[in-house]
């Protein structure tokens, strides 16, 4: 499983670590599909943090659920994280024992997808990389 959707290439070092520094609490969002029926109690603990890896307790997330569909016993979930480690979203589901089928991020601090299709890319506007630096 990959993750698609908003992503930033850039060759800025200090762009990068602003990005991705959980200090600098820059969100990105994703849309997630996760196997079976997630619970209150689900959201609950991602918001409050959950501990992957038994050695690790990730930072609060912004949760929301979109859609619960009984009959494909599948959750559409939004979560906003601010931390960037490899598969978070992933390790984050699976520590409340559910499984990411599809994962696409779409945002990233204040910037979305907006009309862009999957292999399409634009250039951001100086104005929009000067916000990123100020956030």
């Amino acid at each position: 499983m990959y993750t698609s959707g908003a992503l930033i290439l850039t060759n800025d070092g200090e762009l990068v670590n602003k990005l991705t520094h959980p200090k600098n609490e820059i969100y990105k969002t994703y849309n997630v599909t996760v196997a079976g029926i997630v619970t209150e109690q689900d959201i609950e603990n991602l918001k409050s943090g959950v501990e992957i890896d038994n050695s690790y307790i990730t930072k609060p997330a912004k949760v929301k659920i979109l859609k619960i569909d009984k009959e494909k016993n599948a959750t559409f979930i939004s979560i906003s994280i601010i931390e960037g480690r490899n598969h978070i979203v992933k390790r984050l589901f699976e520590s409340i024992g559910l499984l990411v089928d599809k994962l696409t991020r779409t945002h990233y601090d204040f910037l979305d997808l907006g009309n862009l299709k999957s292999g399409e890319y634009r250039v951001l506007s100086i104005k929009e990389v000067k916000k990123l630096y100020r956030n």
